[in-house]
């Protein structure tokens, strides 16, 4: 259960710093790179699937 919680308050906190990275390229006119935005948005992504299947995993055991 804790595990779950971890991975689900890491993908909230990747997805503030995707919507930071999208607001700091768009501040720039999209001088800097895409990246800021990109790289966060994957670990979110990441996350979430690690918390979905602690969820599945929790499922099956009981």
């Amino acid at each position: 259960m804790k595990k779950k919680k971890v991975f689900r308050i890491l993908s909230i906190f990747f997805i503030i710093l995707t919507f930071i990275g999208a607001g700091y390229v768009l501040f720039n006119k999209g001088e800097v790179s895409a990246g800021y935005a990109v790289i966060p948005s994957l670990m979110s992504i990441c996350f979430s699937q690690l918390s979905i299947t602690e969820k599945n995993k929790n499922k099956i055991k009981k």
